[in-house]
This record gives C-alpha cells, sequence and structure tokens, in this order.
C-alpha cells in the first residue's frame, strides 16, 4: 500500500521554449503531476525495500575524517562508508532518533539565537523537528511540532523559512496551511525530555480557503526585511483566484497573520525569493522585488503592491536552452543583485539541454535588467544525479543534489566571467552510498538529500535527507562566518 498518496544563450526576456514539454502541459500541471508520480514511484520503492528502516544507520556520536576520499563510519559496510571531499562528519541521527516514525525527510532551516546558539527546524512528513547543532557539531533532539490537519494526513513535503526568530512551515497535506512557531521555546528545553508541542503552542496559523482552497501548498517564502511571507504552489491550480502564485502573507503579527493579496498572473510557482531590490536596475531601486522559479520560466515580478487578487506585476519571464523544470533558485549575492543562480529539476530525467548527458547543471543568469534577464553560462557538476535545491553563503553555494548530496560550489568568480568558467567545487559529502557502485557513481533518481542549512556561523552544515535522518558536516579548515554575514560580496576562495 502506498504510504504517501553545448552553450546556447537566451538574447532577451522573450521565451526560448521547454525542451520537452508544451505551455498546455505546464499550465494544466501535467509535468509537475509526472514529476512527483515519479517521486512516489521511487519513494514507494524504496520503502518497501526497507531503506526507510532506521535501524539500520548506526548514529555518529563522535568527528569521523575525510580520508582519501571516505569517511567511513563502519569500516567494511558501503552502505555507512560516504565519499567526500574536503568535509568531514561531525553527527548523524535517523529520523527516528528525531522523533519520526514515518522516517521521510524534506524541507529544513536555520536559526541563531541573540547569545549564539544554533538551532535547526528539521521537515518531516509528520512534522517538524527541532534541534540545537552543539559546539562539536552535535544534533540535540529538543522536540517537535506535529503536521496541522483536521485529520492526520501525512506529505512527504514540507518546507520551512525563517522570520526574526519564527519558522514559517507549510506542507502539500491537505487543511494544513502555514504554522508559525517561535524558535525561542526551545531556549530552555532539557534534552534528556525531548517536548512534543501541541498545535495550540504554535504563535500563529495561516489557512484562508479563498487563497488556498485545498489548504494544500508547495512552498513558502520569507521577505524578513519586509516582515511577510508568500505560500507558493496551492492546489487546485484552477478554481482559485491565486492560481497557484504567490500568495502574500503579512507576518508583522505572527499570532494573526493575515493575506493582503496573491500573485497569480503567471499560474504556478513552485518557488521564489523575495528581496528588497538594491542591484544596478535604478527603475526599481527600493522596491519588493520576487524571482519566481515557475516551472518553465523564470518570472521576475514587482511585488510592491500586494492589495488584492493579481496585484503585483510581472516585469520578465525568461526560459532557457534545456527548461524541463524551472525549480529553485537564488541570488549570486543579496546586496548587489545582479546575477541568480537557478537549477531544474527535471532536465537530467529527460536528457534535455546542458544535462542531456545526465550530471547536474546550475545555470546562470544575468538580472541586471529587471525587464531584460539574460542566461550568460552555467556550471556542470561532476557528479551524476539530479539537483535540488541551493543558497549562497559569502560567495559559496551550498546544493543538496538528489543522490549526489551536498555540493559547495565557489561561485565568487561569476561577476568576472559570467559563462560559468572560474566556478569550481571545493567540498563534497555523499549522503546516499547505495548508488556508489552504479557504472557512473550515481543514479538519476529521488533519494538522499532533499535540503540543507549552511548559514551556522559556527561552519557547521545540516543535511536533511529523505530515508536516513540529519548529517552535520563541516568543510576543512572552515574557521567560521561572521554573525549576521550571510550574502555578502562575493569572493575568491583560495
Amino acid at each position: 500500500m502506498k504510504f504517501f498518496n553545448c552553450l546556447a544563450l537566451a538574447a532577451s526576456a522573450a521565451l526560448v521554449g521547454a525542451a520537452k514539454f508544451s505551455q498546455e502541459e505546464y499550465d494544466s500541471g501535467a509535468v509537475h503531476e509526472s514529476l512527483m508520480a515519479k517521486k512516489f514511484a521511487t519513494w514507494d520503492r524504496r520503502r518497501a525495500e526497507g531503506t526507510y528502516n532506521s535501524e539500520q544507520y548506526p548514529s555518529v556520536d563522535s568527528f569521523v575524517e575525510c580520508v582519501n576520499g571516505v569517511a567511513t563510519v563502519v569500516p567494511g559496510d558501503a552502505n555507512n562508508t560516504f565519499r567526500c571531499n574536503n568535509a568531514d562528519l561531525y553527527n548523524f541521527k535517523t529520523h527516528a532518533m528525531l522523533g519520526s516514525f514515518t522516517g521521510s525527510g524534506s524541507g529544513s532551516w536555520g536559526w541563531v539565537s541573540d547569545d549564539g546558539r544554533e538551532f535547526a527546524a528539521i521537515g518531516q512528513a509528520d512534522g517538524t523537528a527541532f534541534v540545537e547543532i552543539g559546539p562539536n557539531g552535535e544534533i540535540i533532539y529538543l522536540g517537535r511540532l506535529p503536521q496541522y490537519s483536521e485529520i492526520q494526513r501525512y506529505s512527504a513535503w514540507r518546507e520551512i523559512r525563517g522570520y526574526k526568530n519564527y519558522m514559517i512551515i507549510g506542507s502539500e497535506a491537505y487543511d494544513h496551511g502555514v504554522q508559525i512557531f517561535d524558535m525561542t521555546k526551545l531556549l530552555d528545553l532539557d534534552p534528556a525530555n525531548p517536548k512534543n508541542f501541541t498545535l495550540a503552542e504554535q504563535t500563529g496559523h495561516f489557512l484562508d480557503y479563498n487563497m488556498l482552497p485545498w489548504g494544500r501548498l508547495h512552498n513558502v517564502v520569507v521577505n524578513e526585511e519586509l516582515g511577510y511571507a508568500a505560500a507558493l504552489g496551492g492546489t487546485p491550480r484552477y478554481n482559485s483566484s491565486c492560481a497557484s502564485g504567490l500568495v502574500y502573507i503579512d507576518l508583522k503579527d505572527p499570532s494573526n497573520p493575515t493575506s493582503p493579496g496573491c500573485a497569480g498572473q503567471d499560474g504556478y510557482v513552485h518557488d521564489a525569493q523575495c528581496v528588497v531590490y538594491r542591484g544596478p536596475d535604478t527603475r526599481y531601486y527600493g522596491r519588493d522585488i520576487c524571482y519566481g522559479y515557475n516551472e518553465d520560466t523564470l518570472t521576475i515580478y514587482d511585488a510592491t503592491d500586494k492589495e488584492g487578487f493579481n496585484s503585483s506585476t510581472v516585469l520578465s519571464k525568461l526560459s532557457y536552452v534545456g527548461a524541463t523544470y524551472t525549480h529553485q533558485g537564488w541570488l549570486l549575492d543579496q546586496n548587489w543583485q545582479e546575477y541568480i543562480l537557478l537549477d531544474d529539476e527535471y532536465d537530467e530525467d529527460e536528457y534535455a539541454g546542458p544535462a542531456a548527458d545526465q550530471y547536474p547543471v546550475t545555470y546562470i543568469i544575468d538580472i541586471k535588467n529587471l525587464e531584460n534577464p539574460i542566461q550568460t553560462g552555467y556550471y556542470k557538476s561532476k557528479h551524476f544525479g539530479v539537483d535540488h535545491n541551493q543558497y549562497v553563503f559569502d560567495g559559496l553555494a551550498y546544493q543538496s543534489n538528489y543522490g549526489i548530496g551536498l555540493s559547495v560550489l565557489d561561485i565568487s568568480g561569476i561577476p568576472e566571467d559570467p559563462t560559468g568558467g572560474n566556478v569550481e567545487e571545493v567540498a563534497w559529502f555523499d549522503v546516499y552510498p547505495e548508488d556508489d557502485a552504479e557504472p557512473k557513481g550515481g543514479v538519476i533518481d529521488w533519494v538522499g538529500t532533499w535540503s540543507h542549512w549552511g548559514g551556522f556561523p559556527s561552519g557547521y552544515i545540516m543535511v536533511n535527507t529523505i530515508e536516513r535522518g540529519v548529517f552535520v558536516v563541516k568543510m576543512k579548515g572552515f574557521e567560521g562566518r561572521a554573525r549576521g554575514k550571510r550574502h555578502n560580496a562575493p569572493r575568491r576562495i583560495r
């Protein structure tokens, strides 16, 4: 029984066209449904094979160095020997050890308290686990918040973003909406007695059926500076005034979140990043700009006006050669917004464009003109697999890629060479050794890591996997970063 239901560049913002699917297939959701069906098939198969059985994964409670390209947890055990480069393993805990009985991980995010302690929210199919990352990289389980639904409806999709001292949590589960949880509730908890929070103990909850007709959403994003979140990818796509676009949520009073309106002009939004614009396009300086990853395009919105339905303005839409499922991306530099890194979740599976050899591609987009973004280049991964999520901290792109694990790219040289010719991988940790014996050292499948958080001042990186649990790794020689220094000007790492 199922548990969970060569370089061709775009010269302007005009659509280049998707490689494999028609516009109707994107608009109807057929492409998304086919991708989700592939994931369900993989997860059901892997669960039947026992991959989610936590007993086979020993906890790692002490430092394991990456030596000669491997971090060996259990000598002689291939499934507990991890390929790596320039990254050491500090700790690992299974999802069961973090309070989950479903054993299925998803999104995650990090938070640093005023006194410098480091915490993470771990998305799981049956709720959100909360942990502290200790001074030696140890994972300290503190408790969990259950999923929000009138009846127990689990979903493998749970995405999380931070807003000040709160975590904003969304899910594809029916009637879930958006949960708001105050992370300061963790500060005085006793790890010997992890706390199962009740729904009454969450700070706030947003669920407006006019905006989210089934209470389902695929993702959440936050503009912390302007005090709002956006729920993305609501279901269904039609018979909805918001058309699965950006549903804005005012967070100025986290205990009473409300929505001023939504942006459904370009339909379904899978992921986004919303910021106050301070880039070179003077026409929009100081405006609220959202970069939407909308299945077949990068869609740029002026979200300054949020009142009412279809309130925001679409400034441009850009597709690219090989576009199959525009999934997620991040600004190269949040202070001076000139470039975006973008990933496509389906191009490897569909042998599309630069990913036809099934090695993941990170696309580089020049956004110096918000009304006319252009693709300038790309970076090809050296690992066989599927890309998923990436975030940028201090000139480094931290990527969670299915089957591949965590990759860290030095992308600080892109302003000097926008073709991506000087992008280089500086660290790698493979959390999915089950595919190491494959001919290309990996598989094209929806396995391994889903998300991570690389913004802790200590330099510890938390990696949340689908099947196993949570890893904490750190790059060799990384002494940490100044607190609050997240997306500063890129620099070359030598």
